[in-house]
C-alpha cells in the first residue's frame, strides 16, 4: 500500500506525453489547486528535458487563474536556451487551453566559487514541537465547524510558535518552521528539488498577514499568491528536518511581499524564497 509521501511524489512527478508535453493530476482538497503544488508539477516538467548533469538553480513564477483540482493540468516547457553551463526552461501551464501558471527556470552545472551566508537563527529543536498534523487534528475536533482534520500526513511540519488561527491576533510579521517529508526520497536531488518546490508554497502568504487579524482562512479577506520566486543555492536532503524561516517587510496596496530561507539543522542555507500575494478586503455583502 503505498505511503502518504508516496502518493504525494506520484502527483508531483508528472507524466511525460511528449518531448515538451507533460500532464498532471490534483488531489480533490483544497477546492483550487494548491500553488506548492504547480510549482512542484512545472519544475519536475522542466527537469525532464534536461541534461542531468544541469541542476535548477532559480524558479521565478507567476500565479495567473485560480486552477480546478477536477481537470488535469496540461504543462508546455519551451526549451529556450541550452548552453554550456547554463539552461532555460520556460514552463506553461493549462487547463481547458487557458494558462493558469507561468515560470522561467533556470539550471546550472555544478562548480565551485566564491561562498558565505547569514547564519541561521537559533530556535527550539523540531523534537520539542507539536507537529501541525496533532495540532489541526485536534483543533478540528474542538471547531468542527470551522475546521477540517487533515487526510494525508507526507509532510511533517512543526511551528515553533503556532498561530491561533480561530481567534488570530496581530504579532510580528516573522516565523519559523521545521518540514521534513515522512519518508525516504533517495538520492535523486531533483526529487528532493522537486518536493522543496512544494512545501517552499507554505507559510509565505500567512507571514504577511501575521501583522493583521486575518489568517487565509478567513471568509472577509480575499487572499492568493500571485507569484512566487525560490532559488535553490546549495545540495541538500527534504527528508531531514529544514527549518523555514520566513518574514514580511511590508504590505501596502492589497498586496503583502514575504521572504523565507531554508537552514538545515546544522545551519546552512539550501534554499531562499519571495513571494508576492493579493490580501483584499472583501465588502459587507
Amino acid at each position: 500500500m503505498a505511503s502518504d509521501l508516496d502518493k504525494l511524489l506520484m502527483l508531483l512527478e508528472v507524466e511525460q506525453m511528449d518531448t515538451y508535453l507533460f500532464r498532471g493530476d490534483s488531489p480533490n482538497r483544497p477546492s483550487r489547486v494548491f500553488g506548492g503544488q504547480v510549482l512542484a508539477q512545472a519544475l519536475n516538467a522542466a527537469i525532464n528535458t534536461v541534461e542531468k548533469r544541469l541542476l535548477a538553480h532559480s524558479m521565478h513564477a507567476y500565479f495567473l487563474r485560480p486552477g480546478d483540482p477536477k481537470k488535469k493540468i496540461i504543462y508546455e516547457v519551451d526549451p529556450i536556451r541550452d548552453g554550456k553551463s547554463f539552461a532555460t526552461r520556460n514552463v506553461i501551464a493549462r487547463q481547458g487551453g487557458i494558462a493558469i501558471f507561468s515560470t522561467s527556470i533556470s539550471f546550472h552545472i555544478e562548480e565551485p566559487g566564491l561562498s558565505h551566508q547569514f547564519e541561521a537563527l537559533q530556535v527550539p529543536p523540531p523534537e520539542e514541537l507539536e507537529s501541525d498534523f496533532d495540532r489541526w487534528s485536534r483543533l478540528a475536533k474542538e471547531n468542527p465547524s470551522f475546521i477540517k482534520p487533515p487526510l494525508l500526513h507526507p509532510i511533517e511540519r512543526k511551528h515553533v510558535r503556532p498561530r491561533d488561527y480561530v481567534n488570530p491576533q496581530p504579532q510580528e510579521p516573522q516565523q519559523q518552521i521545521w518540514f521534513r517529508a515522512l519518508g525516504d526520497l533517495g538520492d535523486d536531488i531533483t526529487r528532493h528539488q522537486t518536493l522543496l518546490a512544494f512545501i517552499s508554497d507554505f507559510g509565505l502568504l500567512g507571514s504577511a498577514l501575521l501583522p493583521h487579524p486575518y489568517t487565509a482562512m478567513n471568509t472577509d479577506i480575499q487572499a492568493a499568491s500571485l507569484d512566487h520566486a525560490l532559488w535553490f543555492h546549495q545540495p541538500f536532503k527534504a527528508d531531514d528536518y529544514l527549518l523555514y524561516c520566513l518574514d514580511s517587510p511590508i504590505a501596502a496596496g492589497a498586496r503583502g511581499f514575504s521572504r523565507g530561507s531554508f537552514y538545515t539543522r546544522d545551519g546552512v542555507l539550501v534554499a531562499s524564497t519571495a513571494q508576492e500575494s493579493l490580501q483584499r478586503i472583501r465588502e459587507p455583502n
